[in-house]
């Protein structure tokens, strides 16, 4: 599976909810089955690829200046809340993901961070991508130890960062923030402070 692919499956899970795609707040979020129905329709090899390239993806988001803005979005957003963040961003799509990456201010412009920014809730973060490519692999192969272990001896292998990159500055500075995502300030920080 290359990266255009595992991206296609991403973009036909959310084509297939419609709508219902980019708020993971809903008592019912379809998005995430809607993916694991997919991932079950591969092979039990692609189910792993995936799940492999699913770290890969969420790995290159690893930046602080996005983090930063998670923090922001988020009130606050610790090491497991912005793996969470990052899992919640690959389901924004491959054009969202990207841009966020790029410019994470660009996150002001998503209606989920706008909803976020009043009193309507509203939800980016998804915890645990990697379970649907698990789940997916038990319903084709009837187990998940052969998955497990094909990941555990993958991922140390792989070329992970060990920290955070990127240009990093004091979150809680409110006019650092303005100065540095002025977007997301002008929806998540109060004019007086």
């Amino acid at each position: 599976m290359d990266i255009d692919a595992w991206w296609t499956l991403i973009e036909r899970a959310r084509t297939a909810v419609a709508d219902r795609a980019d708020d993971r707040n809903l008592p019912d979020d379809p998005l995430p089955s809607a993916l694991t129905d997919l991932l079950a329709e591969l092979d039990a090899a692609e189910i792993i690829e995936f799940a492999l390239l699913e770290i890969q993806v969420t790995d290159s988001a690893y930046l602080r200046p996005l983090w930063n803005a998670a923090y922001l979005i988020e009130g606050g957003c610790g090491d497991d809340g912005f793996m969470d963040f990052r899992d919640g961003l690959v389901l924004q799509g491959r054009e969202t993901f990207t841009r966020a990456v790029a410019d994470p201010d660009s996150l002001a412009g998503l209606p989920v961070v706008v909803l976020m920014s009043g009193e309507d809730g509203g939800w980016i973060g998804y915890e645990g991508l990697s379970y649907l490519a698990r789940e997916a692999y038990g319903r084709v192969t009837g187990e998940t130890k052969s998955f497990d272990a094909a990941m555990e001896a993958a991922v140390p292998q792989m070329d992970r960062p060990a920290r955070a990159s990127g240009e990093d500055w004091d979150v809680e500075d409110d006019d650092e923030n303005r100065r540095r995502l002025p977007r997301l300030s002008a929806l998540f920080l109060d004019e007086d402070d």
